[in-house]
Formats: structure tokens, C-alpha cells, sequence
């Protein structure tokens, strides 16, 4: 029962996330972070509240690590297919390469 617990939860740590879900990882960060930024400032400013301030900016980057960190499987909607291993000569005619066959 432990082990298969185990291997749940290793299993969720390590999801992987394609190169799009990386792009798209990336810039809901960046995203996130800059307005959970500015409207901290603002509310701060306007009120003259640091403490609330501090407190929107720490909610809004724990809010974005929650939306960020974890592979959820949005990120990976274009998964990346491999070339079969090259011992293989066989099933290897017909790749191009920079419009060229090869092999």
C-alpha cells in the first residue's frame, strides 16, 4: 500500500511538459507575477498599507507557483515524438532532413 502511494506521488512529481507547455509556462509567469506586481503597488500606494501590499504580492506569487510548478497536462498537449532507437537500419529510409532524404 506504501509503494504504490510512493509511486503515485513520484509519478506526480515527476510529469514532464513539453516545449510549448515550457513557452506557456513561461509566459503565465511572467504574466501573473507582473500584474500580481502592479496591483500590489497600486493597493499599497493608494491606501499607504506596506503590510497589504506585502500580503497581495505573496498571495498572488503563491497563487502563480500553485498555476506554475505542477505538470499539469495542459502543458503537455504537444508531446514530442522520438525517432526510434538507430540500431534499427531498417525501418530508417525515408527521413528528411532540410528537404533532402536521407537514409
Amino acid at each position: 500500500m506504501a509503494d504504490q502511494l510512493l509511486e503515485y506521488v513520484r509519478e506526480a512529481a515527476e510529469g514532464q511538459i513539453d516545449f510549448e507547455g515550457q513557452r506557456l509556462a513561461e509566459f503565465l509567469a511572467t504574466v501573473l507575477l507582473s500584474v500580481v506586481g502592479a496591483v500590489s503597488f497600486l493597493y499599497g500606494y493608494f491606501l499607504q498599507d506596506i503590510k497589504l501590499a506585502l500580503f497581495i504580492g505573496l498571495g498572488g506569487t503563491a497563487l502563480t507557483l500553485l498555476l506554475i510548478v505542477p505538470p499539469w497536462p495542459f502543458f503537455n498537449r504537444h508531446p514530442v515524438k522520438w525517432l526510434s532507437e538507430g540500431g534499427d537500419r531498417a525501418g530508417t529510409h525515408g527521413i528528411t532532413v532540410d528537404g533532402k532524404v536521407v537514409g
